[in-house]
């Protein structure tokens, strides 16, 4: 009798995962069970100040980011011998921890993967940047200067 074939999972989303320094990202990762964790305004407030935080960028820099309820955009420049794991790994853990201080709670916050996209050259990061940023009108407000947890380095 055969096995039933496995299914990848998370492992697959990590073949070919390429860490370019100077490349630029456009990551997204999702809290566990979409939970909407940062409806919570101080919560929220906790999480958006890790994101700007140069002890947990390292050398990368965030270029754009929006903070949602249940989970995150982030357009970052991977830095000199950064990985984009370990980067992505330090915003979820450093995000988690405060948050979990704040909550007086333990336990994962995030799901373990999360989604990337190298950009290429000829993509319009401004264009991407403006997308991101504009999430919140999809989803939670009319105006995207009614929604405070998103910034980009074009403001």
């Amino acid at each position: 009798m055969s096995q039933p074939p496995r299914k990848p999972g998370h492992s697959a989303l990590r073949k070919g995962r390429a860490s370019l320094a100077g490349g630029i990202y456009l990551i997204t990762a999702g809290t566990i069970g979409r939970a909407r964790v940062f409806d919570d305004f101080p919560v929220a407030c906790i999480a958006a100040r890790c994101f700007e935080d140069s002890t947990v960028l390292g050398s990368n820099r965030m270029l754009a980011w929006v903070l949602m309820p249940d989970h995150v955009h982030w357009v970052l420049r991977l830095g000199i011998g950064e990985q984009l794991a370990a980067s992505v790994g330090r915003l979820k853990s450093a995000s988690s921890r405060r948050v979990n201080f704040c909550l007086g709670r333990q336990g994962a916050l995030w799901t373990p993967a999360f989604h990337d996209h190298a950009l290429r050259r000829e993509d319009d990061l401004r264009a991407i940047a403006r997308y991101v940023v504009a999430n919140p009108l999809r989803a939670v407000v009319r105006r995207v200067g009614d929604y405070p947890f998103w910034n980009a380095i074009w403001l």
